[in-house]
């Protein structure tokens, strides 16, 4: 199993849980520990191999019932809700990533509480069937923000995600970096959030911005050699070319000399010199 770095604080409350709780847990089987909220820190979970994954009935959500945590998929990632905050990541252990509860997709919140392998204590007081009560736990500003989150036409579901086996591969010591990942990632899973809203809410997402959320196309480039306000027309630095004959110059001659034509005659209608 791939060993992860705890803070002295996690570590401190494992080191305490350990001891009152008597026991160790069971090689092979997920630790959870304390949550950490730093972008791409360990949060305290290691699931050793590629989990099981079921799908949620009427969900485009996916669930871990073999693990004792409450893992989903949705929409290309994976979600965690651990220590009463929810985070993402690309790959079934990570790293996490924090997500801030104006960020979770809407379908992530709608998952009823029965799929819950380990629900907090305060969810048992509502129905199982239904999501939990978001709005009552993060309060009235959260809940205007998202308004209608639990509102969906339930015949007009969008279709699940691809789950990306190709993780499979890599179990334990063979589970790669973060640079080894997004190489993976975008070799043989091109699946990109179909969800305008959830590209929206995770554009902040650090390390996934260009994945969940690209930029926009840049503005198409002026062809080579096209005049701007600051360059003449041709290669950068080059200068200007020399008026050709009777052109600019030309010009400007009649400019100094407006009673006259180009041969130096007055113009009809204009008054004599002098």
């Amino acid at each position: 199993m791939r060993q992860r770095e705890l803070t002295d604080f996690g570590a401190a409350t494992v080191v305490a849980c350990i001891l009152l709780g008597g026991g160790q847990p069971a090689v092979g089987q997920v630790r959870i520990g304390v949550g950490v909220a730093i972008p791409g820190v360990s949060i305290g979970i290691d699931v050793p191999a590629y989990p099981q994954l079921v799908p949620v009935p009427g969900y485009p959500v996916y669930y871990a019932p073999g693990l004792g945590m409450n893992l989903f998929f949705y929409d290309g990632l994976y979600w965690v809700f651990s220590g009463d905050n929810w985070y993402y990541s690309s790959w079934y252990d990570g790293p996490w990533y924090l997500a801030q509860p104006e960020l979770v997709p809407d379908f992530v919140l709608r998952i009823p509480i029965v799929y819950y392998r380990q629900p907090p204590p305060y969810f048992l007081r509502w129905n199982r069937q239904a999501p939990p009560h978001w709005g009552e736990r993060w309060g009235r500003t959260w809940e205007e923000h998202r308004r209608g989150w639990d509102q969906w036409n339930r015949r007009a579901v969008p279709p699940r995600a691809p789950l990306p086996r190709y993780q499979s591969q890599y179990p334990g010591s063979r589970y790669p970096g973060a640079e080894r990942q997004r190489t993976l990632e975008n070799r043989l899973y091109p699946y990109r959030p179909r969800d305008p809203g959830d590209r929206s809410r995770l554009r902040q997402a650090p390390q996934f911005g260009q994945r969940i959320a690209p930029q926009p196309n840049p503005p198409p480039r002026t062809e080579r050699g096209a005049p701007n306000a600051r360059q003449p027309a041709g290669r950068p630095g080059a200068q200007p070319p020399p008026p050709a004959r009777g052109g600019s110059g030309q010009t400007r001659r009649e400019e100094a000399h407006p009673g006259q034509d180009r041969k130096g005659e007055r113009r009809p209608g204009d008054r004599p010199p002098g």
